[in-house]
């Protein structure tokens, strides 16, 4: 079996310099904690939500492992507004797979987006967006995904390496249980260098510079066969200049 390697943890007051340096940072539970100022039993007590996920029916290698739902925001210094719920539109360019097609996922619950601690968060990924660039209004998607071991292998990235054709991704791991693998990994865009690590804890953060790395996550399996396994995550993205297919 593979070794599974530690992230390589960045101080929340680092954040933004390593984004600029590395073109990525991972951020500790309790680095995010501290980053949004807020408890992490906060954070612990979204959780309950993956369970409730819908199938994704837009999967087109046939499999049944993956479960969604889908939010969309602006989001512009202390400001977040929910935007009407929307189509997710890639081009094929940043996904052959599932590019050019629109793909109405189920919203989240308004629940969650209500609470303080997701506002938060969603307040602090702009943040962090315009340190990478320049502080301007944001169009945010979240995406609550539940990939799981049904069909005995659970594919976190089908498409393979990828960018996402926007500025920032954020990658919360917030949950696994009964799993081999899901390792993540990111690559220079334009060049050799790689890094490879496994999100282990839940509310571990990645966060990436869109334009600077391609990143991808390791399929996943039953740790004990016979027994369900899943990993959860949270994945954000922000994007200048509207959000994609406008």
């Amino acid at each position: 079996m593979n070794a599974a390697f530690s992230p390589p943890f960045t101080p929340p007051d680092r954040l933004v310099a390593t984004l600029r340096q590395d073109g990525y940072a991972v951020l500790s539970p309790q680095g995010v904690a501290e980053w949004l100022g807020a408890p992490l039993a906060q954070l612990e007590a979204l959780h309950g939500d993956w369970g409730r996920l819908p199938p994704d029916d837009y999967l087109k290698d046939g499999g049944r492992y993956r479960t969604r739902r889908h939010a969309c925001f602006r989001a512009d210094g202390e400001a977040l507004e929910q935007v009407p719920h929307r189509a997710h539109w890639q081009p094929v360019e940043y996904n052959a797979l599932h590019g050019g097609m629109q793909r109405w996922f189920a919203p989240m619950e308004a629940g969650t987006v209500a609470t303080p601690v997701w506002q938060a968060l969603m307040r602090s990924l702009g943040g962090a967006a315009s340190g990478l660039r320049d502080a301007q209004p944001w169009f945010v998607e979240a995406h609550q995904f539940r990939i799981d071991t049904t069909d005995g292998i659970g594919r976190p990235t089908p498409e393979g390496a990828h960018r996402d054709g926007v500025d920032l991704v954020a990658v919360a791991l917030v949950g696994r249980h009964n799993v081999k693998g899901g390792e993540t990994r990111v690559f220079e865009a334009e060049g050799r260098r790689g890094e490879r690590f496994t999100l282990t804890e839940p509310w571990t953060l990645l966060l990436l510079d869109d334009a600077r790395v391609i990143h991808e996550s390791t399929p996943i399996q039953p740790l004990v066969e016979g027994e369900p396994g899943w990993r959860d995550t949270l994945v954000v993205t922000c994007r200048a200049n509207g959000f994609q297919g406008d």
